[in-house]
């Protein structure tokens, strides 16, 4: 019978660690527990006995005595939009300083939110943080029914009792975007907002639709965007262009994201009407410095945000924290400024 040219090796446990060191396996759990009570000489030798024959402890094993996993579950469900990427890469790296792991889970058509958030429950994570996820019903209803877990929103205003959200101001946001359209003098202004869900709670277009009603103007124009993608953009606003007449078009267009704004220049580019109409994103991803986009932007205080929104899961007094709406920095380019 043919033998594997590369056979398993035996993985090492705590009672072979013991065996060797003439302990218990349980003197052998707690010298990897900090605090715990054994002498300092007694886990030395432990820790050097494991060091030299390679054994680690079992994580999962040891939360069952701990009633930690040292486990966050990271939840997303756009990971082709280049800021959700950003966001992500800003939680992994801080729940790892913080002596934590992450559990990654990527909402699609193929993997629901009912799975996900059963999974996370399985694993017995410490804390789910919703990284800009759309919170359908579904996914809301799941989460309010985990009592144990604690949970929260980061991008998003959950707008559900007992789900606290991190968020930046987008009403604000919304607003002082406004004010740079009507500091330049456009009277014809519209906005790209992306798909439609049951709970989006950006409240972005909110701020910028009443901050032009409270200077005596109207919204012109709404476009929708199936997803935030650039070529969804790019096609979004070309239907629009070819549809509308020149002298019945917007002057200038807030995209509810830079993706999304990114796309709609390249529109402009493909329809030759480059600077015909201004245009500002949201989020102020690597892109928008480009010499090729130059896009005014508002960007979202990430670090500041994934800080604050893991003291809500990790923090001992987490329950008394509510939620939070920080400003961010509007950043201005050439985008949004008139052709002149």
């Amino acid at each position: 019978m043919p033998t594997s040219e590369f056979p398993r090796i035996k993985k090492v446990t705590a009672k072979d660690v013991a065996d060797r060191a003439g302990v218990s396996k349980w003197t052998v759990s707690r010298a990897f527990v900090e605090g715990s009570l054994v002498a300092p000489k007694v886990r030395e030798r432990i820790l050097a006995i494991a060091a030299d024959m390679g054994y680690t402890p079992n994580l999962l094993a040891r939360s069952l005595s701990t009633r930690s996993t040292r486990l966050i579950a990271l939840v997303v469900d756009e990971l082709g939009n280049p800021h959700q990427l950003r966001v992500l890469n800003e939680a992994t790296r801080q729940v790892q300083a913080l002596g934590y792991s992450t559990l990654l889970l990527n909402l699609s058509t193929e993997y629901s939110p009912a799975e996900a958030v059963r999974l996370a429950d399985q694993f017995q994570v410490d804390g789910i943080v919703f990284l800009g996820t759309t919170l359908k019903r579904e996914l809301i209803e799941l989460a309010q029914r985990i009592k144990h877990i604690p949970l929260v929103v980061i991008l998003r205003n959950s707008g559900e009792l007992g789900i606290k959200y991190v968020s930046t101001d987008g009403y604000r946001a919304g607003g002082e975007i406004a004010d740079l359209f009507l500091d330049e003098g456009y009277r014809r202004i519209g906005y790209m907002a992306g798909p439609l869900s049951e709970r989006t709670e950006l409240r972005r277009m909110e701020g910028f639709r009443d901050r032009l009603q409270q200077a005596g103007m109207t919204l012109s124009l709404v476009l929708e965007a199936r997803h935030y993608r650039r070529t969804e953009g790019l096609r979004t606003l070309q239907r629009y262009l070819e549809a509308t007449p020149h002298p019945d078009r917007i002057e200038a267009l807030f995209c509810e994201n830079d993706i999304l704004a990114i796309g709609a220049i390249d529109a402009l580019v493909a329809t030759h009407s480059q600077r015909r109409i201004a245009i500002v994103g949201f989020d102020d991803i690597e892109l928008a410095s480009s010499p090729s986009f130059e896009l005014t932007t508002f960007r979202q205080p990430i670090e500041h945000l994934v800080r604050e929104a893991l003291r809500r899961i990790i923090d001992p007094d987490a329950d008394a924290l509510g939620s939070l709406m920080a400003p961010g920095t509007l950043v201005i380019r050439a985008s949004h400024r008139r052709q002149r």
